[in-house]
């Protein structure tokens, strides 16, 4: 394979990776809408819609192995293509909390709690997976940081909707399963948007590490 042929196929896997970075924060985008809505069509179409995502997982991984394999890259490229790998794996993780999301559109009452916007919370994460893949496309290292600070925002607002959830528990005397269904579809969806986040952090600090190698923001 000729240099410039190497090059493309390095360039088309970065395209790629954006795509199915597209294609995860459409798709949680939708469980939410699934979620808000209590729409059980909608949050089926997102399930039965996953496969699309694994498949696109499974063929940028096998690339990523052969441009390994075959081409044996070196230094920026080596980083380039190990990050990218790191990459689509969390966004097919993504892709996962979405369906788990989704899952939980046809669960409990969802007006139990008015105090916790679930939709800003998510819309958050979303707009971190778009951030950090954002820094990836560009080799824009001093973004990731940003997106690191971002994640600390999430994380204080996830734990204070766990909290008015328990406080709320605890308040009230248990023995309504609705009640309970609530409680339960409220935090899962929470501790999954959290994750969300987290996962747009290890997308940023790849980025990091692919740019700059430096490994700050890996854990």
């Amino acid at each position: 394979m000729s240099r410039t042929d190497y090059q493309r196929q390095l360039e088309a896997l970065r395209t790629n990776v954006v795509e199915m970075s597209d294609l995860a924060c459409h798709r949680l985008r939708r469980a939410l809408e699934a979620y808000e809505r209590r729409d059980a069509n909608l949050a089926e179409n997102v399930i039965e819609g996953d496969h699309e995502l694994n498949e696109l997982y499974l063929e940028l991984e096998q690339r990523c192995i052969e441009l390994i394999a075959l081409q044996q890259p070196v230094a920026g490229d080596l980083r380039f293509i190990a990050a990218s790998f790191k990459i689509i794996t969390d966004l097919e993780r993504i892709g996962d909390l979405a369906v788990n999301i989704a899952e939980y559109a046809d669960r409990g009452q969802g007006s139990r709690y008015p105090d916790i916007d679930i939709s800003a919370i998510g819309e958050q994460t979303v707009g971190m997976v778009e951030d950090a893949v954002e820094a990836y496309t560009t080799d824009d290292a001093p973004s990731t940081y940003d997106v690191a600070a971002t994640d600390d925002e999430v994380d204080a607002r996830c734990k204070r909707a766990s909290e008015l959830v328990v406080e709320d528990l605890l308040a009230t005397e248990v023995g309504d399963e609705s009640l309970l269904e609530d409680v339960s579809r409220t935090l899962l969806t929470i501790r999954d948007l959290e994750r969300v986040g987290d996962h747009a952090v290890n997308i940023a600090a790849r980025t990091l590490y692919m740019v700059d190698n430096d490994d700050e923001l890996i854990y």
